[in-house]
This record gives C-alpha cells, structure tokens and sequence, in this order.
C-alpha cells in the first residue's frame, strides 16, 4: 500500500447513497455498471444516428459526469457518449477496496471499457481525469481512438497557487479542520466559492448553472463518504505527482500512441498554462489549443470552441468521412 493511502473503508454497498441521485438533462440517460467491488454511474447521450465511434468523457477532482453535459450534446452528431462518475464521486460510491489513486481510477476506467465492449473510444477528460486518461492510454492503447484533455493535472515543479488546497487536504487532520471552519458555509457559498476558482471569468455562469451545481453540492454533502473520497482523492494526486521512473505521469504520457488534443487556459488557477508546451512536446501525436479567457474547465466555459477542435481531431483521424457527413447535411 502507497504511503499516502489510508486504511481500507466498508464495502461500497455499505455507503450507498441514501439522497437521491442526480439528474439527467434532456436527451441523457443514466444507468448503473456493477462490477466486482466496484460500482459506476454512467450517464449517456446517444449519438444522433447509428454507427458513430463511441467516446467516454472522464471529469477531474470534485466533479462529476454533469461536467460534460454541454460538451456532449454538441458532439452528439459525431459520438455516441458516455461519461462516468469515478468512484467516489457524482452517483458512484467508493470502491470496495477504499483506493483513490490515479491508478486505481484509471483501473476503474479500464474495467468500464472492458465490461461494455466499447473500446477503442474517443477519450476526453479534464484536469485529474486527465492523469486518469493518461495512465489509460499508456498501459492499454487498444482501448483509446484519440485522447482530448482539458487542463490535465500534470505534476508541475512550481504548484498554481490555487491548487495549494487539494494538496493540503491530503494532510491528515486538514480535511476535518476545514469542515469545522466553513460549518456555517451554505452550500451556494461553497459552490461560488469552487466555480470562482474552476472558471477564467464567472460572469459566465448562468444562473441556471449555478443553481444546478448547488443542487448537486447540497446533495453530495448529504453522503456519508463525501470527505473520506476527497482525502483520499487528493492523497492520490499527491502520490502520482512524486512517483518518478516508468510510472512517472510525464514518462507515461510519452508512451501514449493516440492522437491528442490538448486544451489549456490561459486563466487557469488550478494547472499552469506554462505546462502546455511541455506536455505538447511530451505527447508525440499532439495539437495544442490555447484559450486565452478559459480557466480550468475549458469545455463548460467554451463548450462550442472545445467542440470544434474535438471535431477536428476526429476528421484528421478518420480519414475525412466525417467531414463527408458534413457537405451531406448541409445539401
């Protein structure tokens, strides 16, 4: 066992959430994959005609799968998508076996692909889930048609100072002073507070958005394992940022074959827009997309420009019958 991972929890079904589970936007479905110790929610949005390549959307730390609902209905037309909650987090309780690590959430990755069937898959994921889909694409390249991340959270030697909390957290003792001291916190102060940090500019949050991610907050805050899985998740970051050699993140992402897009913002408070060209250079089949007003979350502020590189990636490495379908449409 790692150092920086704790004892093992009950078993999952034992932390089943008792709160009712989050929602679906129009067009999605949710469903459930059981696997030995281990449970997933997986929320879908069908492509729009049969036969597209099949994609799976991978948040980062905190989030959830409802990180991709915009994203995924523009991409609609040309995946047919799925995003997952990782364990722990959204509609998905802990793992059996209580590990967070990066390789234990990109073992959960992997399960999932290997259960459905539907790999190789367009992978996309953003910041922690980038890591993830990192550690996917390097150990199990049959499994990833492209690989598009969004501020993916690469050890970086001079930390953002945003980012200072989640390693904090995964100091024993930090997590439960903090509750003590934002106890009279509402949740929509807790949300703003997250958002603030998450976007290059708030104002670009609706108030629909908002209210949605206070509604989820003030559900997850309900369950009984919320601060155990963000311990241990930030625990984990910490342990794959020190990790050096072969499983180093950096040496891994040199080993992914797929063709990656990679997405930062220049307002980003949680991972550095300095690591860009680093991870440009790391990443042997990549394209860089720069987004000058974006923050952490690129594909929820500029859903419709991510969508468009996203697109391009999957035109350049499908040989062009996308864009026939394009000219097709607009006949």
């Amino acid at each position: 066992m790692s150092s920086t991972e704790l004892p093992e929890t009950p078993a999952a079904a034992a932390l089943a959430p008792r709160v009712s589970p989050v929602g679906a936007a129009e067009g999605e479905e949710l469903r459930r994959v059981s696997l030995p110790g281990l449970t997933l929610a997986v929320r879908s949005r069908p492509g729009t005609r049969a036969g597209l390549d099949p994609a799976l959307y991978v948040h980062g730390f905190g989030g959830s799968s409802r990180n991709w609902s915009a994203l995924m209905a523009l991409l609609a037309d040309r995946v047919d998508g799925e995003a997952l909650d990782l364990p722990g987090f959204g509609d998905s309780p802990p793992p059996d076996d209580g590990a967070y690590t990066v390789t234990a959430q990109a073992r959960a990755v992997i399960r999932l692909l290997d259960s459905t069937g539907r790999g190789p898959v367009h992978l996309i994921a953003n910041s922690l889930g980038g890591a993830v889909c990192t550690r996917v694409a390097a150990v199990r390249p049959d499994l990833v048609r492209t690989l598009t991340l969004v501020s993916p959270a690469l050890p970086e030697i001079r930390v953002q100072r945003g980012a200072w909390p989640t390693a904090l957290i995964a100091v024993p003792g930090v997590a439960s002073l903090f509750a003590k001291m934002t106890r009279d916190w509402t949740a929509e102060d807790r949300t703003r507070s997250a958002l603030a940090l998450s976007y290059g500019d708030p104002a670009r949050i609706t108030p629909e958005g908002l209210e949605s991610a206070v509604r989820e907050l003030e559900r997850r805050l309900q369950l009984p394992y919320f601060w155990d899985a963000m311990v241990r998740s930030a625990r984990g970051i910490v342990d794959a940022y020190t990790l050096g050699g072969q499983h180093g993140l950096w040496r891994q992402a040199e080993r992914v074959l797929a063709p990656t897009l990679l997405v930062y913002g220049t307002r980003d408070r949680l991972v550095s827009y300095r690591m860009a060209r680093r991870a440009a250079a790391a990443y042997r089949d990549s394209r860089l997309l720069t987004l000058p007003d974006a923050g952490h979350v690129a594909m929820m502020e500029y859903p419709d420009t991510v969508a468009r590189a996203v697109r391009e990636l999957i035109d350049d490495t499908s040989g062009g019958r996308h864009r026939g379908d394009d000219r097709e449409n607009r006949s």
